[in-house]
């Protein structure tokens, strides 16, 4: 395992597993136009708020859009941080601050959100509408921004009018990618978090290099330190049936009984037991691409059990590729944050 000291040689976009299917770029037709339209309306916008992934803040900015937006009165807004929010209040208050110290000066308000696609920008305006309930008069009913877990939820630019003394007016704005990512990792990274569609890059993709990044890392190792029950594989048992599944973790629909959370326990505990095993097992060196995809290999393997995905080859890699994004997106395998970020302790 002495691989997994120090710095990768290589980084994990570069390597053969990865690399193979070239560069991911994903700008839809609808992307392009609302692009430029986020363009002409920034120039009329009295305030931004750019939503970013806080588990790639850095690669989840918009680099076409970064010199129009350095020049406006800006909010770097870093959310689902519950991913990488351990409380959303602290963002909602920053933009209330921003909001009544723009307001003392303006009669009439101009918000407007921008983002990559699936950062969640139209639930922090619904977020931003309950703020207005409670602190400014409005005449009519509001419309709620639409949310949704997939990218390319909102394709037009929507206003929305959230107080009327004074004035406020928000604009929810379609998720906007560049039109050529400039590196595979960056791509990855996007895809990961959910900023690019999966069937653009293709699940097994993804997982593959979820698999390098927890790996490389040794997450699997940090695992068995935190929670030994898991890994020792002790059941808790419930009386009450469970009814879920993972799509239940995607659709947010009622919540889950005392059994549902029992059970989407155990099977975090499989997953990371069937990432340990091999990896605990390990001789190779993951800073080389061939002993690493083997490593990958096998984990997938392991995972194709722990899963119970009884379908066979390809099939089986897809499902276990689906499944096992599905828990890392949900925030069920732990916080993570993906970009190389500075360290605020070793700032100067």
């Amino acid at each position: 395992m002495g691989g997994m000291k120090g710095l990768l040689k290589k980084g994990l976009g570069e390597m053969g597993f990865n690399a193979e299917g070239g560069v991911i770029n994903w700008f839809p037709g609808h992307m392009a136009a609302a692009t430029r339209a986020i363009r002409d309306r920034l120039k009329l916008a009295d305030l931004v708020i750019e939503v970013r992934d806080s588990r790639i803040p850095l690669s989840s900015a918009n680099a076409d859009l970064q010199p129009r937006l350095s020049n406006k009165r800006r909010v770097i807004a870093l959310n689902k941080k519950d991913l990488a929010n351990p409380n959303i209040m602290n963002l909602l208050e920053l933009v209330e601050f921003k909001l009544k110290e723009v307001i003392s000066r303006e009669p009439t308000l101009l918000v407007m959100v921008v983002g990559v696609p699936n950062v969640g920008k139209s639930a922090l305006i619904n977020s931003i509408h309950q703020i207005a309930l409670s602190r400014f008069p409005v005449q009519q009913k509001m419309k709620r921004a639409t949310v949704g877990p997939l990218p390319g939820v909102t394709q037009d630019i929507a206003g929305f009018k959230i107080a009327h003394q004074p004035s406020i007016y928000v604009l929810d704005t379609p998720g906007v990618l560049i039109p050529s990512i400039p590196d595979i990792e960056t791509g990855l990274k996007l895809a990961l978090a959910g900023s690019v569609k999966d069937s653009v890059v293709g699940e097994e993709r993804i997982a593959q290099y979820l698999l390098a990044v927890l790996n490389t890392r040794g997450t699997p190792f940090h695992w068995k330190n935190q929670n030994n029950r898991r890994m020792e594989g002790i059941r808790y048992e419930s009386e009450e049936k469970h009814e879920y599944n993972l799509k239940n973790l995607r659709q947010r629909r009622k919540p889950p009984n005392k059994s549902d959370v029992l059970y989407i326990e155990d099977l975090v505990m499989e997953v990371q037991r069937a990432l340990f095993s091999p990896l605990s097992e390990f001789n190779g060196n993951v800073e080389d691409e061939n002993d690493l995809e083997g490593l990958i290999d096998q984990q997938f393997d392991a995972l194709q059990k722990a899963l119970k995905i009884t379908q066979k080859d390809s099939e089986a890699r897809l499902m276990v590729s689906k499944k096992f994004l599905t828990l890392f997106r949900t925030g069920k395998l732990g916080p993570f944050i993906l970009d190389d970020v500075p360290d605020s302790k070793s700032a100067p």
